[in-house]
This record gives C-alpha cells, sequence and structure tokens, in this order.
C-alpha cells in the first residue's frame, strides 16, 4: 500500500514553491522522491527551495515565472519539458495573498481586481493549458489547485479573494470532466487559514488570534498540506478525480465564519 504513495521518478511542477505553503509541499513532495520544478516570481527564494531538494538527493530546476503571463508560462513548460522530459504532476500554487485585505466594493478598483484574477485564476488556467496537452499525449498526469476554504463560503469584504478561489474549485471541476478521458485528474486542495510569513497583514488582524474557535482547538501549520499534495500527486489518489480536500481543522464542518466576531463561548464548554 505504501509504494503507491511513492513519487519516485515523478516529476512534480509547483507554482509559488519558494515559500509558504509552497515551500512546505515541495520539501515533503522531494522526501517522498519526487524531483521538482520549482516556479515564483523572485528567483532567490526558488534557487533555495531547489537547493533543499537537491540537498535531499532529488533532482531541482528553478524557473522564474509570472504565472499571470502566459508567454513565460509556456517558456516555464518547455523549460520542464527540456529537462526532465515529462511532466507528471502540476500544482497550481500561486496567489496573490494580499488580495485577503477586507476591503469595501465601492474602493475596489479596476486594476486591483483584474490582477487579483489574473494571478490566482488565469495563472491557474494558463498552467494547466499549457501541461494538458504533454500530459494527455502521454495518457497520464495529475493537476492540482490550490483553492480555499474561502472559495467555498464568503468572507466579509474579501471580493477578489473569494471569487477567484472559488472559480478555481471551479476550474478543477471542468478540467476533471474534460481531460479524464485522456487520462488526467484534476483534483483540489482547501486549506483553512495557516499563518506564514506572506499573510502577515491586516488581514490577519480580521481572524482569532489562535485556534480555540476551530473544533480540532488550533491553528494549521504550512507542513499540514505536505502529506496530502504527497496523496494527490501518487498513484493512491487515481481513482480521485474533481474532489476538493479541505484542510481546515474542521473549521467549514464547525460552522465557522469570518464574519469579524468571535463565539460567544469556546467549544467544548
Amino acid at each position: 500500500m505504501l509504494d503507491s504513495l511513492s513519487l519516485d521518478n515523478k516529476v512534480v511542477l509547483i507554482t509559488g514553491g519558494g515559500t509558504g505553503l509552497g515551500l512546505a509541499m515541495v520539501r515533503t513532495l522531494a522526501r517522498a522522491g519526487a524531483n521538482l520544478v520549482i516556479a515564483g516570481r523572485r528567483q532567490g527564494p526558488i534557487d533555495d527551495a531547489a537547493n533543499e531538494v537537491i540537498a535531499l538527493g532529488r533532482d531541482a530546476l528553478a524557473v522564474s515565472t509570472d504565472v499571470s503571463d502566459s508567454t513565460q508560462v509556456d517558456r516555464l513548460v518547455t523549460a520542464t519539458l527540456e529537462r526532465f522530459g515529462q511532466i507528471d504532476v502540476l500544482i497550481n500554487n500561486a496567489a496573490l495573498v494580499s488580495t485577503n485585505v477586507p476591503k469595501p466594493i465601492w474602493d475596489i478598483s479596476d486594476q486591483e481586481w483584474q490582477g487579483a484574477m489574473d494571478v490566482n485564476l488565469n495563472g491557474a488556467f494558463f498552467c494547466s493549458r499549457a501541461v494538458a496537452k504533454p500530459m494527455a499525449d502521454r495518457g497520464k498526469g495529475k493537476i492540482i489547485n490550490v483553492a480555499s476554504g474561502f472559495g467555498l463560503r464568503g468572507g466579509r469584504d474579501i471580493y477578489m479573494y473569494c471569487c477567484s478561489k472559488g472559480a478555481i474549485i471551479q476550474l478543477t471541476r471542468v478540467l476533471s470532466f474534460s481531460l479524464a478521458r485522456y487520462g488526467i485528474t484534476a483534483n483540489t486542495i482547501a486549506p483553512g487559514f495557516i499563518p506564514t510569513l506572506s499573510t502577515d497583514s491586516e488581514f490577519r488582524d480580521s481572524l482569532p488570534a489562535s485556534g480555540d474557535f476551530l473544533p480540532i482547538g488550533k491553528l494549521g501549520q504550512p507542513e499540514d498540506l505536505g502529506p496530502v499534495a504527497v496523496f494527490l500527486a501518487s498513484n493512491a489518489s487515481d481513482y480521485m478525480t474533481g474532489e476538493v480536500m479541505i484542510v481546515d481543522g474542521g473549521g467549514l464542518a464547525g460552522g465557522i465564519a469570518p464574519t469579524g466576531h468571535a463565539p460567544v463561548s469556546l467549544l467544548g464548554l
């Protein structure tokens, strides 16, 4: 059974892999045996991530990429194929976390709205489009999109992030339905709020300082996503497509909503 979770000789392309949740997934995927192509806008963090992968005995390639630019995405996929000859798994993780910041709808500019959609949604579409044909030609492949619990519920004044992450879930469904006949699966990871350096913003102030109000009793850590990514990237998930894996400490199940108001009593009291 454990053999089906091995990623030996698999090539995983991940966007936003130099920091935060992406870096945590990179580390776990490498430990599971994968070779990594790590994309991100800043060269420094993805170079550091690639060096960690190499130190673990796997191969890695860091390619500076702005996923909102389809030309750069096509270049990224070409570089991956030239280096490794195949792409087994695509993880669309890149996102503008800054769009989490609550803002009244009348204060949102065209540029802010479009910028969020360009990265959070268009980037995932461009990457999926670029890898789909090479995967179809091989008769197999996996696409993993990283959404959010905010893609499944509303957040007060968080228009761009909620809408783009909801669209990511729908993109996954269309990919899964359309590409299954080519041997390609598509699934979504929907994390709850997991603190990282990139989420250190005023949005953070609108959430509880601890996980006391979550059913599981604590906030998540970036490392919590790694094993989920390994499962979805591995042969163990071959019969699974079009699904959303929620990793949020039971927040959605418990009805926790980001209203800006805390419950009057702790869970379990």
